[in-house]
């Protein structure tokens, strides 16, 4: 379902030779002596990238501890257990904990001409591994602290994009970072004019909740789609005699969310089984995909594949109307028709009738 946005380039316009590598020139061992356009490489490498991805998801929460992680790895994985070819990229520099949602603590990576190779999660029943990329790969050990600078975060959400050789993705998945600063901001201008939506995670306590307004607040002024709010820690179920209560009352957090018009699209209970399959390195929603946890999740991978699924459509809408104002005849937009996933084909279909440009 991986849709390009960027146009054609001119034929005749002038291009500034490339190197050709898949990664970005802070990589290369002839940065020192190479005279070639190095702006022009990374922008190109980043393009080349997202021309293969169709939908991006931020996972945001402005504050930290509110199970950001865990949503991102059973978002990814509950995307990956439904077919789509998905990937995850861990922009969480100074905490990042996908290597061990994923079953990688301890690996490493080396650079190829191709670019950075993500770690590939793979399980019984998932057509395609999930493709995990992190800082935690590239650290020479896993408790080493990140002292960076704003620039050096600039640089790094770049190489997360660019330099990681993603290949061909549905969706990709970006746990962010707590709060609404560089890095977010680096990636929003980078993804600018892709199809990138935001899932936030919050808990119910009130000093979460008025840092996750802040997030709100961000996509609403950013223009960024927001496809929901997914409640974390809400509620827990007694072992000895199953039944359910709230440890944080939800009553404030319902009103705000239906103040600031966000839906709330999941509540996750608080799961010493989802903890445990945190630390193990393999998502719940796939080892236990029947279990309270996976069903609590699916509600929002749901809403993930939905707006996706939207975002393609609308994409492919458009592709098929620029064909008819070029003039092409029914056979063509057939053919093109015909390219689209059978699951959007019908819908497309209808679309394209309303317009009278099929037959």
């Amino acid at each position: 379902m991986s849709v390009s946005h960027f146009p054609g380039r001119d034929p005749l316009a002038l291009v500034p030779e490339d190197c050709g590598r898949g990664h970005a020139c802070q990589f290369c061992p002839e940065e020192a002596q190479c005279r070639l356009d190095k702006g022009q490489h990374e922008k190109k490498l980043i393009e080349s990238r997202l021309a293969e991805i169709g939908q991006i998801i931020m996972v945001m929460a402005n504050k930290g501890g509110v199970g950001k992680s865990t949503v991102s790895a059973n978002v990814a994985a509950g995307l990956a257990a439904q077919g789509y070819r998905v990937g995850v990229a861990d922009a969480d520099i100074h905490g990042p904990n996908q290597s061990r949602f994923f079953g990688f603590v301890g690996e490493r990576i080396r650079l190829s001409k191709k670019g950075l190779p993500p770690k590939a999660f793979e399980y019984d029943g998932l057509e395609h591994p999930v493709k995990v990329g992190s800082l935690g790969f590239m650290m020479e050990h896993d408790d080493t602290p990140i002292v960076w600078r704003d620039a050096y975060k600039h640089d790094f959400m770049h190489h997360l994009i660019g330099s990681f050789d993603w290949g061909p993705l549905d969706f990709l998945v970006i746990d962010m970072p707590p709060g609404t600063g560089n890095e977010l901001i680096t990636l929003a201008d980078m993804l600018e004019g892709h199809d990138v939506a935001a899932l936030l995670a919050t808990t119910p306590q009130e000093v979460a909740l008025m840092d996750s307004l802040k997030a709100v607040r961000f996509c609403q002024e950013r223009g960024l789609p927001l496809i929901g709010v997914v409640e974390n820690m809400a509620g827990v179920t007694c072992p000895h005699c199953s039944g359910h209560f709230h440890v944080f009352p939800r009553n404030h957090l319902a009103k705000a969310l239906e103040s600031a018009d966000v839906n709330s699209v999941a509540q996750i209970p608080l799961s010493p089984a989802l903890s445990s399959g945190s630390d193990t390195g393999a998502p719940i929603v796939v080892t236990d995909p029947e279990g309270p946890e996976a069903l609590a999740f699916a509600p929002a991978i749901a809403a993930c594949e939905a707006q996706g699924r939207a975002s393609f459509a609308e994409a492919a809408k458009h592709s098929l109307e620029g064909l008819t104002q070029a003039g092409l005849d029914s056979e063509e937009l057939q053919q093109a028709l015909n390219s689209v996933p059978p699951e959007e084909r019908e819908e497309l279909r209808k679309q394209l009738e309303s317009l009278r440009v099929l037959s």
